[in-house]
């Protein structure tokens, strides 16, 4: 049997050696260079503690941690200057194309990545170059896909956030996604990389009733006897208020590519949203 000053000699030589691991991944970002900007690759991150981020001299002590991506072709990049440099499938250094396939046809860019969370192989960065492709172009939609993806993470805080701080952005009923920020209705707006879903499409296939429920209160002409009164009082909590609903487009109404409502999609994944159906909340009014 193991001896408690075994145990803790064990347990020593287990750290030694993940400390090692980290030094070696460390010591090869370092060596090699970005083929961006010819720096070496690694990045220095903030402790999450502040008051330990910094010595008695006031300098940062950060923490330096791997930041390389390493493309089919052989070529070296910090993730954020691929992220600058990246056009289509090709690489942005030597120009060959990166792309594959899957067996089922998809097309895919594989890479090797290696950063503070450790090297993940053979990763498909693709779906991530597209939207930051698109959000280049379009860089005023970024407020609009973080609404999407705090309705997919359940976040009624976030969401209210950027609601309330929406500026002087002029509605657009059309509810059609795509275009300058500026002109489309948050709540409203459909996803171009994303099968053009609403919010309320993501908030019911990620299963965050929470989010349908103030999705219905802010987008929709849901009559308020609908509303259960624990949500009327969760908004009034939260300083919700709902705005007059006559000539704009109920949220119910619109669909995805698929030609599917919210409540199509809720008729599909069934579950906690067979309750929905039945009372007819997701049904649009026509």
């Amino acid at each position: 049997m193991a001896t408690a000053s075994g145990r803790e000699e064990t347990a020593e030589i287990r750290a030694g050696a993940h400390e090692d691991v980290v030094c070696v991944a460390l010591q090869k970002s370092a060596m090699s260079q970005c083929t961006a900007c010819n720096e070496p690759l690694t990045v220095e991150i903030d402790l999450e503690d502040e008051d330990e981020a910094h010595d008695l001299t006031g300098s940062s002590t950060g923490t330096l941690v791997p930041d390389s991506v390493e493309l089919q072709c052989g070529c070296y990049f910090h993730w954020q200057c691929l992220l600058d440099a990246y056009e289509v499938t090709q690489c942005p250094h030597c120009s060959k194309d990166v792309s594959s396939h899957t067996p089922s046809g998809t097309e895919q860019i594989l890479c090797n990545l290696n950063n503070e969370g450790g090297l993940q192989e053979g990763l498909d960065i693709l779906p991530i170059l597209k939207e930051e492709s698109y959000l280049k172009a379009f860089p005023e939609e970024r407020r609009c896909r973080a609404f999407l993806e705090f309705c997919a993470e359940g976040d009624v805080g976030a969401i209210l956030d950027l609601i309330n701080n929406r500026g002087d952005e002029a509605p657009n009923e059309s509810g059609n996604g795509g275009g300058a920020a500026q002109s489309t209705d948050l709540l409203r707006y459909r996803d171009p990389m994303g099968s053009m879903n609403t919010g309320l499409h993501v908030a019911i296939s990620s299963g965050h009733d929470e989010i349908a429920w103030l999705l219905l209160l802010l987008a929709s002409n849901l009559e308020p006897h609908y509303f259960p009164a624990e949500v009327i009082q969760a908004a009034e909590t939260l300083g919700v208020v709902r705005e007059d609903q006559t000539g704009k487009v109920d949220i119910r109404t619109l669909q995805d590519s698929n030609n599917r409502t919210a409540e199509n999609l809720a008729k599909e994944l069934g579950g906690k949203w067979d309750a929905w159906i039945h009372a007819g909340w997701l049904k649009p009014v026509t």
